[in-house]
């Protein structure tokens, strides 16, 4: 299971997050730090990156870039300046399409979508914690992908707050919101006929 580190009175911040150690990964969610760990699994991997190959090669030569973890993403909210940003995470993949937001830390505020696969040790952190600091952040549109059950759940911002999830398994084809002419074959992304372990 995912690890908690918490202290009575301390909130962690940016500035605390750059000391740790470059060899172990971490992510902070209003001020709460959480240990990346255990390494995902192969199923989740692959899954990753036939989504990033198609993200990629669909944006080659235009404004929007993707980057997959690890890649720190800041959250800055309520004008936190950047070293006392109390959120920063390292989404499974993510699509940037404001180029002044990206620099050699990664990525200084709100991504046009996020991508999380869902881990047994990180299921409450992606449905819970992770939906309302995107939400709040601003994320356009919020993928969340279920191994187990071959499902992609989409959450679109509208007003401010994600509205009803459009849910998709291996039969559909996702069209996002953000990007033309995009279509992804739901299909060629999961794994079929291999057992989901995590």
């Amino acid at each position: 299971m995912a690890k908690t580190i918490s202290k009575t009175g301390i909130v962690f911040r940016y500035k605390h997050y750059l000391t740790w150690p470059e060899d172990q990964r971490w992510e902070i969610i209003d001020g709460v730090a959480f240990s990346m760990t255990p390494a995902p699994s192969r199923i989740h991997q692959k899954i990753l990156v036939e989504l990033l190959t198609i993200f990629h090669n669909h944006l080659r030569g235009k404004t929007c870039e993707v980057y997959a973890a690890p890649f720190d993403v800041r959250l800055p909210l309520a004008n936190e300046r950047d070293e006392e940003t109390s959120n920063v995470v390292q989404p499974d993949i993510i699509v940037v399409c404001d180029p002044s937001k990206l620099d050699e830390k990664g990525c200084n505020g709100s991504p046009d979508l996020v991508i999380e696969i869902i881990s047994p040790s990180t299921l409450r952190r992606d449905l819970k914690e992770k939906f309302y600091l995107y939400e709040k952040a601003g994320v356009l549109e919020y993928w969340i992908v279920y191994p187990e059950n071959e499902t992609i759940v989409i959450h679109k911002l509208v007003d401010h707050k994600y509205g009803r999830p459009e849910v998709y398994s291996t039969e559909d084809r996702i069209t996002s919101s953000i990007f033309d002419a995009l279509t992804i074959n739901l299909s060629e992304i999961f794994v079929r006929h291999l057992p989901f372990q995590e």
